[in-house]
């Protein structure tokens, strides 16, 4: 057998060939957590569709291939033949063996190989994570990226069952997708009482894999094998296997179908310094699968549902079958030391997992252009439909304004940014479209049509879609035609647009006494669109709110703008609002007179537009101020005349839009600065005073959110009563070692804002906290806290320790802390020049370097700023990454033209709103 190395022939040949294909995969994995290193081998089923001499699979470069041969009966010469040649195309992770004999058309065969890497801290592929225990490193093994950990048909169409088998140290514990079937010490499974196939085929594993077959501690460090095998799994895409091994712990519960009856043991794994924080987690599982089952009318397949927390994990979680992964923020909560913004995220992301269950693993998509069928779905279903079930009172509908809209909204609305259904060939490169437009973007499309249809028809135009492809591929029109059944609606003619083309409509509002002209444009932050960038026309429901004499409050869903322009009959002497309840995927732009009538009737006791409209309105007028629609002042109008709202979700939209406003004047003359802190001020200052620093059991979720949203607002413009009343309570953590004093809701304002107002000692005493947290969620307080100091020297430490002493997966969060600082802002981008080659060998994996990207320089602010990163860029390989820094430099370009726009705008209406 001969090797060489070849690259690819064509830039689009990224697909695999199909003269073959996977039905099976019989896998062992034996892994050393001593030596670092994993051994595995394979036997493949395959079903040739096509005569060939070739078959070509994935592989990462991280692996070494070894042994590989073919046993067919149909071969006429001999039954096994070894590969004459292996061709390795590193770049493309993939591997073409040669053989002497052609396999005939229909014929199966069976493909045998061996590899072997190195055990790495990547978090791709086959990796460690590291935690001290007990005075000892203990190291948790798992996997996340197929082709990265075995050799694989590597592509979501090619399902196929998986027999796992895991050899590891009898101390550790092995799981998978599936439930254990056996599990012995390795002297037992090669004993006399096995078969003699079975013992033969141990004895081959054993000298396979280097393993002493004469008792459990006859290896050379002292610790014995053993063998664990898993049942086998459904039909499945790659991705979705999972397997794992380490010291775990796990606390276990179940629920019951209720459609079946059954009873599903469910199960979460940690390490045992961690377990303890993972009963919330288990029980949003226990609740959240009947209801997905309820509401499909499909049982979840599976006889079991493990969930294993890691220390280091890419991105946030991970679906896996049977086997959800992911970090510890993800899925880990003290019940004892619980703010109200961890336990969101802890139970939004659990459900979202749950979800994939029936969205991505039992129906999956074709290709990853489709990615956005399990995503936006996981995003609206499992964030939304099952969480409001479990947690009414979090309103999180309502949140998923100023969360998921808002996200979607802000990325869409610049140049470089893509449609939902995205072509792209290259798998290597899916990273880059795990963004807001999949999840977000996806999500409001779904809630649009949702609401549009009715929910009930929603969901049962779903349950048809996912039981007519169980176990299968789906594409966008297979979801169109079970909603099309349930609604009786032309759905592709109402969402292709919103789903095939890149952008989102501004929907521009002129009014007479009785009617008013609604006119569609692509909404671009930068400014009007040019003619080619203008050419969709999306079909619009416009949601149309109104209000009688009476005060009776309506809403026509039967109106949907479908061309360029049209007049609609309204009173436009009574209230009335588009897109009632923000359920739909634009902007709207009124009159600046309409405008503030809204404000106006919007600031009202009992005004007639609800919570939705509220935040909806806020949004749009400061986004739309960005765009030179309309004047930023006008915005802040509004923001004014609502002083006086009691909802936290609306502060919670003003706040975040008045955050964007201060970051485009952090280097705007101090005058500016200072006149903004105290216009913030005069609207959080009132609710601090009025709902205190103190949590009460009684308190509910809108007062908690409230109170810690006022306090942080108000300390972040620098209210001196705030910021001592913090700093007291910090000082006596500093002096004792008890947090007692700090309400957890506020654990990180106070610690950002010691950092920041303080010098060494506070930020010793919060890297501390980051080295040895009590929780996911202090670590990340200290983590922000970290990267807020104005010190430079400070600033200078925390980026050496970011490369020598963090956490990779903690890496982004320290990026991000420090690209909100506007004492670092500048220096990120500069360190991250510095340290490139560093950062992008570091981040081999699909999430992390694009984030790292945006953080560095997507807060600047002048062209001259664009033009310097553009060009900085220009001789690298930025093909893992160049969607983000196109989204990047269209927000410093859209940063700079707003600035330009309303600095004097600003100005002069600060300087009278002092009067």
């Amino acid at each position: 057998m001969s090797t060489s190395i070849s690259t690819p022939t064509s830039d689009t040949d990224y697909r695999l060939p199909t003269k073959v294909r996977p039905t099976h995969y019989n896998l062992t994995f034996k892994t050393d957590l001593e030596d670092l290193n994993f051994k595995g081998f394979g036997v493949i089923d395959l079903d040739v569709l096509e005569e060939t001499k070739e078959i070509v699979f994935n592989a990462s470069s991280d692996l070494t291939v070894s042994d590989v041969s073919i046993r067919s009966e149909a071969l006429k010469t001999e039954q096994v033949q070894s590969a004459s040649e292996v061709k390795i195309q590193k770049d493309d992770e993939r591997i073409t063996v040669l053989f002497a004999h052609a396999l005939p058309k229909g014929s199966k065969a069976e493909l045998h190989l061996g590899w072997d890497a190195k055990l790495t801290g990547s978090m791709t592929g086959y990796y460690y994570s590291s935690t001290q225990h007990e005075g000892t490193t203990r190291r948790a093994r798992f996997a996340t990226n197929a082709r990265r950990a075995f050799p694989s048909w590597d592509e979501p169409l090619l399902k196929a069952t998986y027999d796992v088998t895991m050899i590891s140290r009898a101390d550790t514990v092995n799981l998978s997708n599936m439930p254990v079937t056996s599990e012995k010490p390795f002297l037992n499974a090669t004993s006399s009482s096995e078969s003699d196939k079975d013992s033969k085929n141990l004895g081959k594993l054993a000298k396979m894999f280097s393993l002493k077959s004469e008792g459990t501690t006859g290896d050379t460090v002292g610790k014995g094998w053993k063998i664990t095998k898993f049942e086998r799994t459904p039909l499945m895409s790659t991705y979705l296997l999972g397997f794992a091994n380490g010291h775990f712990e796990y606390l276990e519960s179940s629920y019951t179908s209720p459609l079946s009856g059954r009873k599903v043991p469910l199960r979460i794994y940690t390490t045992p310094d961690i377990i303890h924080q993972a009963q919330f987690s288990l029980d949003v599982i226990s609740k959240v699968m009947p209801i997905y089952e309820q509401v499909f009318q499909i049982e979840y397949p599976l006889p079991k549902l493990d969930t294993l927390v890691a220390h280091d994990f890419d991105g946030y979680a991970m679906e896996n079958w049977g086997l959800i992964t992911g970090r510890t923020q993800a899925f880990l909560l003290d019940p004892k030391k619980s703010d109200l913004a961890a336990k969101k995220v802890v139970a939004t992301v659990t459900s979202h997992e749950c979800a994939h269950s029936w969205f991505g693993n039992l129906v999956t998509m074709v290709w990853w252009d489709n990615l956005w069928l399990k995503e936006g779905f996981a995003t609206l279903v499992g964030e939304v439909i099952a969480i409001d079930k479990v947690f009414p009172e979090w309103k999180v509908d309502s949140e998923f304004i100023n969360e998921e809209l808002a996200r979607a909204l802000d990325l869409d609305a610049v140049r470089s940014s893509h449609p939902i259904e995205v072509p792209l060939p290259d798998a290597n490169k899916i990273g880059q479209i795990f963004d807001a437009l999949s999840y977000s973007k996806a999500a409001s499309v779904l809630r649009m049509l949702s609401n549009y249809v009715g929910e009930e028809t929603f969901l049962r135009g779903v349950s048809i879609y996912l039981s007519r492809h169980l176990y299968g591929n789906s594409v966008t029109k297979d979801l169109w035609k079970g909603i099309a059944e349930a609604s009786g609606l032309d759905i592709p003619k109402m969402l292709d647009n919103w789903i095939l083309k890149i952008g989102y409509p501004v929907v521009t509002v002129k009014e007479s006494n009785d009617s008013v002209t609604v006119r569609q444009n692509r909404f671009l932050s930068t400014g009007d669109p040019s003619d080619k960038e203008n050419e969709t026309l999306w079909k619009i429901p416009l949601n149309v709110r109104t209000a009688d004499a009476s005060g009776k409050v309506s809403t026509d869903r039967s109106v949907v703008l479908s061309e360029r322009e049209a007049t609609i009959p309204l009173d436009t002497s009574k209230p009335f609002k588009l897109n009632a309840q923000t359920t739909g995927v634009y902007r709207v732009a009124y009159t600046p007179e309409r405008l503030k009538k809204i404000g106006e009737e919007a600031a009202k006791e009992n005004s007639v537009f609800s919570l939705e409209d509220r935040m909806g309105l806020v949004s749009d007028a400061l986004i739309l101020a960005k765009a030179g629609i309309s004047q930023t002042s006008a915005a802040l109008d509004l923001i004014k005349s609502l002083k006086n709202e009691k909802e936290y979700l609306v502060w919670s939209v003003i706040d975040s839009q008045l955050d964007k406003l201060n970051k485009i004047l952090w280097e705007q003359p101090e005058e500016i600065r200072d006149n903004f802190d105290a216009f913030r001020r005069s609207l959080m200052k009132p609710l601090v005073n009025k709902l205190g620093y103190e949590y009460s059991l009684d308190d509910s979720a809108d007062t908690i959110q409230l109170r810690t949203l006022a306090i942080t607002a108000a300390a972040d413009a620098k209210d001196p009563d705030v910021i001592n009343e913090l700093a007291s309570r910090f000082e006596h953590f500093q002096e004792t070692g008890d947090d007692s004093k700090i309400p957890y809701d506020l654990l990180r304002t106070t610690f950002v804002n010691a950092v920041r107002n303080g010098g060494r000692v506070e930020y010793e005493t919060v890297k501390k906290v980051y080295k040895t947290p009590t929780t996911p969620s202090a670590k990340v307080s200290a983590m922000f806290a970290m990267t807020a100091s104005k010190d430079k020297e400070i600033i200078e430490e925390t980026l050496r320790f970011v490369l020598t002493d963090v956490q990779i997966q903690d890496i982004t969060d320290f990026f991000s802390g420090a690209a909100s600082n506007r004492e670092s802002r500048r220096r990120i981008g500069e360190f991250f020049k510095e340290n490139y080659d560093t950062l992008t060998n570091m981040f081999g994996g699909v999430f992390s370097l694009p984030s790292l990207v945006k953080s560095s320089f997507q807060e600047l602010t002048t062209e001259k700023d664009a033009d310097a990163v553009e060009a900085w860029f220009k001789d690298k390989d930025v093909s893992k990454y160049n969607l983000s820094l196109a989204q990047s430099l269209d927000r410093i370009r859209a940063n700079a033209k707003w600035l330009e726009r309303c600095k004097d705008d600003v100005a002069d209406w600060l300087k009278e709103s002092k009067r």
